[in-house]
Parts: structure tokens; C-alpha cells; sequence
């Protein structure tokens, strides 16, 4: 095998003959201290974070005479990396998202040394440092470096026929209960991720025991409830579903399916009329949405998300499927392609002969919610700092807003009355502490609506979720992925009825201490009311090996109310409640 030296040699006319400008060309080539602000900010670590690509197999594409030497175990090795870490920003196919295209033509004009101290320093525009983190040591940043400069693998599609081979009816519906046969309050539950296990844990809102931990797909995403409040779906990050029966004596999966490789969403079927008739996914690999039976996860109609970027109206290949809701206006769900900056009104009313509605809206669409009304769908394209307004009513996009802040992150956003603007919706931000509050009421605050009332300052960056409730007065604002671990264990809350203040203070919880977790370096994320809208539910997520928690929070008072651990209970992230995720309450 070849050493460093000589790959550096064997390159070295690649890195000394090119006189292109480059955007690399001024990182160091050798070792030293990571440059001021490189890579290192709460933004640039989340796209990368917990995939499940790297479980793709694919072969080394057919060799030029010029690639470098790559062994078959390197390259295997290499994909992996690849996949789970970079995949997220750069593209499965290397053909550029949030992050830079990676491509052999531009790999190759830079060269060795250049592709090399970029993956180890990282940038300023976002990417990670990994090698001076030391999350990639030397020889793993000399492997991607020649990963970079052959051709990228072509991962293999999921069709229908891997769709059926995946579905499996454990439960027939014939053989289901006909009524509820526990005697669990089904609104209160809620349905846990337990990230690192591939588990969820429903938990009894009142007494707040676990009820039951289910296996599941790797890395749950989300939750959803079924129209009636029946069935539960969870989706993990390997693109596997599970259908859970709420009135089985003990829930249960009673179907489950594969979609694809990697997937972040499910939803299903509201419009009245069609309540429990589909469910839909949506897929990061390979692009797509599959509708499927409300009852067994029968996969009936699998739709492409591949096609033109909606402002240059150039093809890209692997448009990632972000957020799914369902309309609660029409039979249509509300599909949100991240790449194309596209948003997808799909009718079920008639899926043989499907119709869809294609709302150019703006790139890397991700996450977002209703209005308070439940009219208008508000979408965070987040790297481009802006919200997506949809009228689901007419069907057509009502507004992009500028949020002023750095990478919206809003989940599905918060929803409350404003003292002085009236109905408001907002959203936090990765990349600093602001907080957008945006205007929801066209019709009686025509002059505010679709535009930032106010901004609040909450602790800092990193914040991934806000939170509220139509009977709370407080707004709740997280800082998970914060750098500062007093920060990143804490929650900001706002006193709403306070806020027509010129610079309106928030109250500090230290959630994390309240936990009294003594190893680790536990992060808070993601509140979630129970069924009353009294209490605030938040995980408290610790590194696998070591104790987790979810603490109970009295909204009234703001102190806190009961502290759940359990050894079964690893790594908690997002919570569902029944009641609350089954009718948009947020």
C-alpha cells in the first residue's frame, strides 16, 4: 500500500498544474491551530449527525488510470464516512445541497493537498474541522481525501418490489381489537424516541410511567397519530416503519415496511372523510414519497421527488424529502422536498390518478407547522433564513419571510397571541439566540401579517425547538446543540403577556441540574405539553452509556414538577403527545 508521501507525490501534479482560482487554496497545508470560527458552530455539526447511510452497500465505481490507490476494505470504509457524516450537506451523489457539490471535476482542479486541509480545518461558510476536532484522525483524512478524487458510488434505488419484500402484517386487521383493551388515557400518552436504543417508550401522562418500550427503526425521527388517535406511527432514520395499535391490551407494532435507505417523515391521512385511509413517508434515499394503506402499511404509490430546482431549473438528482403534514382543508398532504425547494400539495382523494399541486417556494426546505388556525403552513428553508408561507385553503404560497437570524429551526413551530401584534407564530435559530415571532392574522392584522413583529434574544445558539400552548402563557426555547454545556442543559422562558416590553427578559430553568445527572454532559431538547396544557415535558439526553431523564416542568409556576429515570430510558428526544400531535395543538 502506499504511504502519504507518495500519494502526495502522486498528486502532486494535479495540486501544482491547476491555476484556477480556488475557494481551498488558502488553507494551510500543514498542521496547526483550527482558524477562528472553522467549522465549530452549532449549524455545522447538525446536518451530519445521526444518519444511517452509511448502511448503503456500493462498489467502487470503474477505475481511471489516474485515481488514486484505494483498496476494496478502504473504500468500504470511506462510503461509510462518507454517508453518515458528509452525505447530509454534500449529497449522496456528491452533487451538492446545503454544502458544496464534491464532484471529480472540482476534486480533482484542487487537489490532493487542498481536499486534504479542507476536510482537516474546515471552513467558515459552515463545514466542520474534522480533522483538527480530532472526530477524523490523520490517515481517515488522508482516506476521504482520495475517496474525493475517484468517482462517487451509486447507491441502490428502493423500489416497489424492496418496498413489499420489507412489509410485513404482523397483525391482520381482522385479528385487531374492536374497542380499546387497556385502560391506558390514550390523549395523555406520549411516544418517546429513545434515539440510540431504536426504541420508543410510551409514557403514561398522569402517573408518568413507562408504559411500553417498543423496538423500532434506528433513530426515530417523529411520531405521528392517526385521525382517530387509534394508531401510532413512528419512522426511524433507516427509513423503517412502525404501526403501533393503541387498543391492543398491551399496544403493539402490528405492521411495519421500509421505504428506502434513509427517511425523516410520516404523516396520515385528516380530511374528514378520509381519517385513517393512508399514511405517507417520505424518503432522503432514494428521493421519494410512497402513500400506503392507513391499515397495513401496504405500499400503494411510490412518487419520485427527482426533477428542477424550482429558481435555476437544473436537475437534481436526489432532492431529499424533509417534513410531511396533512391539510386539514383538503384531502392533500403537505410534502416539502429540501433540494428543489419545492412544496408538494399531494391529493389522496384519488391515487390512481394522483394530483399534485407544486408550489415553488425557496431551497432546503426542512421543518414547520401550522398557524394557529390551521389555514396557513409556515416551513423554515433554513439555510437560506427564510419561512415558506402556504394558504392550504387556496393552495398557493402566501409569503417567503426573512427571519433576520441564522438557520430557523422552528420543529413545528409555536403558536400564541401576541399583547400587541396579535396572532403570532414563532421560530428559533441554530446559528444564534434570536427568535423570530411572525405575524399570522391577514385578516385582522392585515398590516403585520407574514412579516417579523418582534425578535427576542433567548440564550444562545443551538436552539432547535420553542414551544407553547393555547392555555399557557409562557414560551419555552431551548439551546440543545449549544457549544456551552450550562447553556445547552438550560431552557429560556418567555412570560408572553410581557412581551409588548422594549427588550422583554426570559427566565433561565436549569433543566439539566434539576435532572441531577452526575456524568455526562446531558443536553436539553425539545418541550412537549401534556393533554391540559399544564405541564412541559423536556428530555434531558445523555450519551448512550449514561443516565438520561425527562423532566417535568409545572407551567403555572415554573418549577419543577417530577423527574422521570429509568435505565431503559436512553438517550430521550423527541416527545409526542397523543392529543396534541394528533390535532396540531403547538
Amino acid at each position: 500500500m502506499e504511504t502519504n508521501i507518495r500519494r502526495h507525490i502522486r498528486w502532486a501534479a494535479l495540486t501544482t498544474s491547476v491555476a484556477l482560482p480556488m475557494l481551498m487554496t488558502a488553507m494551510p497545508l500543514h498542521a496547526q491551530p483550527k482558524p477562528k470560527g472553522h467549522g465549530d458552530t452549532p449549524a455545522a455539526s447538525y446536518e451530519p449527525s445521526m444518519t444511517t447511510l452509511g448502511q448503503l452497500k456500493v462498489e467502487i465505481p470503474g477505475r481511471k488510470p489516474d485515481d488514486p490507490v484505494i483498496t476494496k476494505p478502504e473504500f468500504e470504509k470511506a462510503s461509510k464516512i462518507y454517508f453518515e457524516r458528509c452525505a447530509g450537506c454534500h449529497g449522496v451523489l456528491r452533487k451538492g445541497a446545503t454544502g458544496k457539490p464534491l464532484t471529480t471535476d472540482i476534486t480533482r482542479q484542487r487537489g490532493y493537498e487542498a481536499v486534504n486541509a479542507f476536510i482537516t480545518y474546515g471552513s467558515p461558510g459552515g463545514m466542520p474541522n474534522w480533522g483538527t476536532s480530532g472526530d477524523l484522525s490523520k490517515d481517515d483524512v488522508d482516506l476521504m481525501t482520495r475517496y474525493l478524487l475517484i468517482e462517487p458510488p451509486q447507491p441502490p434505488e428502493f423500489g416497489m418490489e424492496e418496498m413489499r419484500k420489507s412489509w410485513k402484517v404482523i397483525v391482520p386487521v381482522d385479528k385487531r381489537p374492536t374497542k380499546q383493551m387497556n385502560s391506558l388515557k390514550l390523549d395523555n400518552l406520549f411516544s418517546v424516541t429513545l434515539r440510540d436504543s431504536g426504541q420508543v417508550a410510551l409514557i403514561d401522562g398522569d402517573s408518568k410511567k413507562i408504559v411500553r418500550i417498543l423496538d423500532t427503526g434506528y433513530a426515530v425521527h417523529i411520531s405521528r397519530i392517526s385521525a382517530s388517535g387509534r394508531y401510532l406511527f413512528v419512522i426511524g432514520r433507516d427509513a423503517k416503519v412502525n404501526m403501533i395499535d393503541m387498543w391492543m391490551a398491551e399496544p403493539s407494532t402490528v405492521a411495519e415496511i421500509k421505504v428506502g435507505a434513509e427517511a425523516r417523515s410520516i404523516e396520515t391521512s385528516k380530511f374528514k372523510g378520509f381519517e385513517d385511509k393512508y399514511a405517507i413517508a417520505g424518503a432522503y434515499w432514494p428521493p421519494q414519497h410512497v402513500i400506503m394503506d392507513g391499515a397495513t402499511l401496504e405500499p400503494l404509490k411510490i412518487t419520485s421527488t427527482r426533477g428542477m430546482i424550482y429558481d435555476t431549473q437544473e436537475f437534481h438528482p436526489e432532492p431529499r424529502v424533509a417534513s410531511i403534514l396533512a391539510s386539514h382543508y383538503k384531502p392533500e398532504f403537505i410534502v416539502n422536498v429540501k433540494e428543489t425547494g419545492k412544496i408538494l400539495l399531494v391529493d389522496y382523494s384519488d391515487i390512481k390518478n394522483l394530483k399534485t399541486t407544486e408550489i415553488e417556494a425557496e431551497r432546503f426546505l426542512h421543518d414547520g407547522g401550522l398557524d394557529s388556525t390551521k389555514r396557513y403552513f409556515l416551513v423554515a428553508a433554513n439555510a437560506r433564513g427564510k419561512v415558506a408561507v402556504v394558504d392550504t385553503k387556496l393552495g398557493s404560497l402566501t409569503a417567503l419571510v426573512e427571519t433576520g437570524g441564522q438557520t430557523p429551526h422552528p420543529g413545528r413551530g409555536a403558536n400564541f397571541k401576541h399583547p400587541t401584534h396579535g396572532p403570532v407564530w414563532a421560530t428559533s435559530h441554530l446559528g444564534d439566540e434570536t427568535v423570530a415571532l411572525i405575524g399570522t392574522d391577514p385578516e385582522g392584522n392585515p398590516g403585520k401579517a407574514w412579516k417579523v413583529v418582534q425578535t427576542l434574544k433567548a440564550l444562545g445558539g443551538g436552539s432547535l425547538f420553542v414551544k407553547t400552548h393555547p392555555k399557557s402563557n409562557h414560551l419555552y426555547v431551548d439551546a440543545t446543540l449549544n457549544p456551552e454545556a450550562e447553556i445547552s442543559a438550560s431552557v429560556a422562558v418567555f412570560k408572553i403577556s410581557d412581551l409588548a416590553g422594549e427588550k422583554p427578559k426570559y427566565t433561565t430553568l436549569p433543566i439539566g441540574q434539576w435532572a441531577a445527572i452526575a456524568e455526562g454532559q446531558p443536553r436539553v431538547v425539545q418541550g412537549e405539553y401534556n393533554q391540559a396544557g399544564d405541564e412541559v415535558w423536556f428530555s434531558v439526553w445523555n450519551a448512550k452509556d449514561k443516565v438520561s431523564a425527562i423532566v417535568v416542568v409545572d407551567d403555572k409556576t415554573l418549577k419543577l414538577k417530577h423527574v422521570i429515570k429509568d435505565p431503559k430510558l436512553i438517550t430521550p428526544t423527541g416527545k409526542f403527545n397523543v392529543f396534541n400531535t394528533r390535532n396540531d395543538v403547538y
